[in-house]
């Protein structure tokens, strides 16, 4: 017969506890462990590297509306309509343009958000997260702003990360303003 004091906490309730950063207040800490816990989902069930949560705006140093996930997916996750168009004229298949560090917003199916909100979120983060290791992204091929295939192009974009109930995690990528559709 199993009792209480036989039951060991979760994989993901045990990652949460030890991600806790000090000094995170009561009133904070669910943003912090809604984080930790889309953080963990990336990064053991689509493969996700070089993970890492975001608290403060990379480019003013002010503290951001909420805690943001960083890093890099396994492939490409968005490719920019033009580029779409150079990558057929040149015959490149997208499994052979390198992923890019993508910005995610970790939120509650049970939040409430508006145009404001984002704009505030998309206002703290710079177009690509800052790289973990300085060494490692001198070595990827990744060229950003130059506007061959594989350098980012559409402005500022994150993925929204939003948590059910069951803990389920859908993700949608948004851009930061008006983007040029795809061409199907």
């Amino acid at each position: 017969m199993v009792t209480m004091g036989d039951l060991q906490p979760s994989a993901l309730t045990s990652y949460i506890e030890a991600s806790k950063p000090m000094g995170v207040l009561p009133p904070d800490f669910h943003h912090h462990a809604l984080a930790a816990q889309v953080l963990h989902n990336l990064q053991y069930q689509h493969d996700w590297t070089e993970l890492r949560i975001h608290t403060h705006s990379s480019h003013s140093g002010g503290p951001l509306p909420k805690p943001l996930v960083s890093g890099l997916p396994p492939h490409r996750i968005y490719v920019h309509p033009d580029e779409q168009i150079e990558m057929l004229k040149q015959s490149v298949q997208e499994k052979d343009v390198p992923s890019e560090r993508e910005w995610v917003l970790p939120t509650h199916l049970r939040e409430t958000w508006s145009l404001r909100k984002f704009a505030e979120v998309f206002d703290g983060i710079d177009p690509v997260p800052p790289a973990v290791d300085q060494a490692s992204e001198e070595k990827r091929p990744f060229r950003a702003g130059k506007g061959g295939i594989g350098s980012r192009r559409g402005g500022k974009r994150l993925m929204l990360a939003t948590v059910g109930d069951d803990s389920t995690v859908v993700y949608y990528v948004m851009h930061d303003g008006i983007v040029k559709p795809r061409q199907n």
